[in-house]
């Protein structure tokens, strides 16, 4: 697949690129979930540069190791002279800070974070390194990594030696709907917009998985389903891959919390119950401010401190859908059971497309502007949730809003019963506001 939007991305690498060169050396900090694209970012931003560019990939491997990799990688790349006998990272940058008193060039540090693993000291010694030598140096410096907790608390917790040292911290989301569409479009151009659907609520605009759909040909929604829980599938193992490093030993009671949520449990309440009563207040705490995973939802307009109306979800659409068809039904795929697996994947996509649905329509009209606050509204009433509306968008002006209700087919759609649902929450919530009412099918996306 080729290379896809990040313009803005890219320009910004280079702006800051060009004040290290032209000033002293400047520290951007790259994050982003795993496959968002941050190392494809990295070198195209880069690829044309007149500058040498390092690329020092951090795996979990003995020092030593490391530092053998990092000192071939000065010598292809800067063809210069390295002191023999270098055994620790913090000497290897400690050669390449000497070097950037004359010499200029981009050094990229992929995985910054597993240095945690390595050597933890390494981060105080890049801070003392960088104090020491940023005013009088030409070095562009990217560290960039995945396991995004580690990150924030590597730059941004106040006790870290990094603390307060990067100049930039650019965070990498996936591609927004245009994007998405046009990809689409490339690899299939008579595409539906049941293929749409299908490629957005499998990857949320996350660039790998996109490609790995598009490499082998999966562009239709039955082909993305089937191919998703098939034999030898990338994603059958995606979710607990990339979630298992953020989570450490504990993965057992955040899978237990985001497979419930997946299966439809949303408050804090139904969640607890799916569990046993397990307390799980600390771990939705850290699912939300910590691992960026869950995102927490009020209804539109209602006070930041109403707790019983909470509602809690899977923020990534791939791992809402990783846990809601793949963790979900383990059994069968450790019984390689695929053919059924994929019978149920299509039977049971409709209504859980629905759902995500009515995220496309909430994001793609945050996308296109003109509100100042988008969500969902709903009411607690006698133990039972009523007068759920799936959209409602307030808009810029402060004087009107869309009132929208969503549907796969237009033909569930009850008009009596939605026009009674606007009249209740403009009593509510909206009485000053002159309120447009819509209905959005999938034939309008």
């Amino acid at each position: 697949m080729r290379f896809y939007n990040r313009e803005n991305e890219i320009a910004e690498l280079k702006r800051i690129c060009n004040l290290a060169f032209t000033q002293n050396s400047r520290m951007t900090v790259l994050t982003g979930r795993r496959r968002i694209g941050k190392t494809s970012l990295i070198k195209k931003a880069f690829e044309d540069s007149d500058e040498p560019m390092l690329y020092f990939f951090t795996g979990r491997k003995a020092e030593a190791v490391l530092v053998d990799d990092f000192v071939r990688e000065i010598h292809d790349k800067l063809h210069g002279y390295v002191p023999e006998g270098l055994k620790s990272v913090t000497g290897v940058l400690r050669h390449l800070f000497e070097l950037a008193k004359t010499v200029r060039f981009t050094l990229v540090i992929d995985e910054f974070q597993e240095f945690m693993t390595v050597n933890p000291s390494v981060f105080s010694d890049m801070q003392n390194l960088w104090d020491s030598y940023r005013s009088y140096t030409r070095m562009n410096l990217v560290l960039s990594g995945s396991v995004m907790s580690m990150m924030r608390r590597i730059f941004t917790d106040a006790h870290e030696p990094l603390f307060g040292r990067a100049d930039n911290i650019i965070n990498l989301r996936p591609f927004k709907i245009r994007v998405i569409k046009e990809i689409l479009k490339d690899y299939n151009p008579e595409y539906t917009n049941e293929d749409l659907l299908a490629l957005y609520s499998m990857t949320g605009g996350i660039p790998k998985y996109i490609e790995l759909l598009c490499d082998n040909g999966r562009m239709t929604a039955e082909s993305m389903l089937r191919f998703s829980v098939s034999y030898m599938s990338p994603f059958i193992d995606e979710g607990r891959n990339l979630l298992i490093t953020e989570f450490g030993r504990d993965y057992g009671t955040y899978f237990s919390i985001l497979l419930a949520i997946a299966q439809g449990h949303t408050s804090q309440a139904e969640i607890t119950a799916s569990l046993g009563g397990t307390a799980i207040g600390g771990h939705l705490e850290r699912l939300e401010n910590t691992y960026n995973i869950l995102s927490k939802f009020r209804p539109v307009m209602s006070k930041p401190g109403s707790k019983n109306t909470v509602r809690f979800r899977i923020s990534d659409n791939f791992l809402q859908f990783w846990f809601r068809f793949i963790e979900r039904n383990r059994s069968m795929i450790e019984l390689d059971n695929y053919d059924d697996l994929q019978d149920i994947v299509i039977r049971d996509y409709p209504t859980y497309s629905g759902l995500t649905l009515e995220k496309y329509f909430r994001q793609k009209l945050t996308e296109e502007g003109g509100f100042r606050e988008m969500g969902s509204w709903w009411e607690a009433k006698a133990g039972k949730e009523s007068n759920e509306i799936d959209i409602v968008g307030i808009r810029t002006d402060g004087k009107s809003a869309l009132v929208a209700e969503v549907k796969r087919n237009a033909r569930n759609y009850e008009h009596k019963s939605f026009m009674a649902k606007v009249g209740h929450i403009k009593a509510k919530i909206l009485s000053g506001y002159e309120i447009e009412s819509r209905l959005y099918t999938i034939d309008d996306m």
